[in-house]
């Protein structure tokens, strides 16, 4: 039996309970990933020595009678801008291969270890993290699962692609302005942006500092709240999770909704969307028996300063390596990144006034409201290669508009999951489930409610 392809959870139940070890469970997901990643390319480096030792180490445990940790023998991947030990973190980047290698392990690498997970990888992205496709011109694209012409998403496609492809359970990626929940939409599987500051970046490479997320990506929520579950607890090493916040969000997936009020948010998150981005929201709602809609005031707005701030953070971070080493980078993410770095301040400064301003606002709606249901993307997969979509009767660039649905949300740091609505003969396409700051546990309620009436699911692509 191919344990690589099962869910986490239980592929962990089989190695603690001695139904298989740790060590034929991550050969068969090196196995598997060898054989298809060829024709995925999903990943940059497969950590195959490291896993092992890992894989024996879980097996020596469970044989001199201790605990292995809640993922025993689970294996798992890493977008590459997670430091992994021994290896150069590339963060899609030419110019960051021929860096030194990190000496130490990401925090969320190292709680994942602890926990008795197995590292077998690291994977694609969009260079720097700039962008929602994952065509990446020094590493190559990486291909959607469910129809290998198609994008899998950015900028975390390879973390997505992985998982829809059954090569591993979990993988972690990040987000900044949609680059978890583009892609899980995308691929067809579970992703979890959690609130601005929940899960530490400590090891992880920077865009935008004050926009900056990290988490899981998965094909069960079960699997999804397990992985968010252990990931959590500030740490000093990064400023943001550092502040103060409430006690850690322990996920009670049994709970239900009951109680739950949930509203469709319409106008801007539907003027532009497909039908099919429409349809959706709309299974979803009705499963969840909601009738309210509301409005996110000036969201429009909120995406245009969400842009302002990621361009000029984005470019200023960069702003050496680009008088420096500027035809080592793609020459879209150069441009991109030096019109950022000559964005007035002012520009960015009044960015800034309006999210705090844009923040309270939604915050009041979270007074009526429990959930908002949006559309994660506006419509489903486009061909590799292809520049431009129609959506809403408008031809756009599919790089940076694919998450116009997203950069409102995160914008102002909200904990989002995902769900992924699969359709007979069509590709998939997700919803986002929102909820106020450090809530996160009633989106996986939510999202847990809707896989469980079969509205939801993220089956391994084939």
């Amino acid at each position: 039996m191919n344990y690589a392809s099962h869910n986490a959870v239980d592929t962990a139940r089989s190695v603690r309970s001695g139904q298989t070890s740790a060590a034929d469970v991550v050969r068969a997901a090196i196995t598997q990933i060898e054989m298809g990643n060829d024709k995925i390319n999903c990943f940059t480096q497969i950590t195959r020595d490291r896993a092992l030792a890992e894989a024996a180490a879980v097996d020596q445990r469970i044989a001199a009678g201790q605990d292995p940790g809640p993922l025993a023998g689970v294996p798992y991947a890493v977008k590459n801008l997670f430091d992994v030990q021994g290896l150069p973190t590339l963060a899609g980047s030419k110019i960051n291969a021929s860096e030194p290698p990190a000496v130490t392990d990401a925090m969320l690498v190292r709680k994942l270890r602890a926990a008795g997970a197995v590292l077998v990888g690291t994977l694609n992205m969009d260079e720097y993290a700039y962008g929602f496709t994952t065509e990446n011109s020094h590493y190559g694209a990486t291909a959607n699962p469910h129809d290998t012409r198609l994008i899998a998403g950015g900028s975390s496609g390879g973390s997505a692609a992985a998982v829809a492809a059954g090569m591993v359970p979990i993988t972690l990626g990040s987000d900044t302005n949609g680059s978890i929940r583009v892609p899980s939409s995308l691929s067809g599987i579970f992703g979890l942006k959690p609130t601005y500051g929940r899960l530490s970046r400590a090891g992880a490479f920077p865009f935008v500092g004050s926009l900056d997320h990290v988490g899981p990506f998965a094909r069960t929520v079960e699997d999804l709240a397990l992985v968010y579950d252990l990931l959590q607890g500030p740490d000093p090493e990064d400023p943001a999770c550092r502040q103060r916040q409430p006690e850690p969000s322990i996920p009670n997936l049994n709970a239900g909704i009951y109680g739950l009020r949930v509203a469709v948010a319409g106008d801007y998150f539907e003027n532009d969307a497909e039908p099919e981005a429409i349809e959706a929201v709309s299974m979803v709602a009705r499963t969840l028996g909601s009738t309210c809609r509301i409005t996110l005031p000036e969201a429009a707005r909120a995406r245009a300063a969400a842009f302002i701030i990621t361009a000029s953070e984005g470019g200023n971070l960069h702003l050496g390596r680009l008088k420096q080493q500027g035809a080592d980078f793609d020459p879209k993410t150069r441009d991109r990144l030096l019109a950022g770095a000559l964005l007035p301040v002012a520009w960015y400064i009044q960015a800034q006034r309006f999210r705090r301003w844009y923040y309270m606002q939604v915050m009041a709606l979270f007074q009526d409201v429990d959930v908002i249901l949006l559309p994660a993307t506006p419509r489903s997969a486009t061909p590799i290669g292809q520049e431009t979509m129609v959506v809403g009767g408008k031809e756009m660039l599919i790089r940076p508009n694919m998450g116009m649905y997203t950069q409102p949300i995160s914008f102002i740091g909200l904990p989002v999951v995902v769900v992924p609505v699969h359709r007979t003969g069509r590709m998939p396409i997700g919803v986002q489930i929102v909820a106020a700051p450090w809530r996160e546990e009633i989106c996986l309620r939510v999202a847990r409610v809707l896989e469980t009436a079969g509205v939801v699911s993220a089956p391994i692509a084939h």
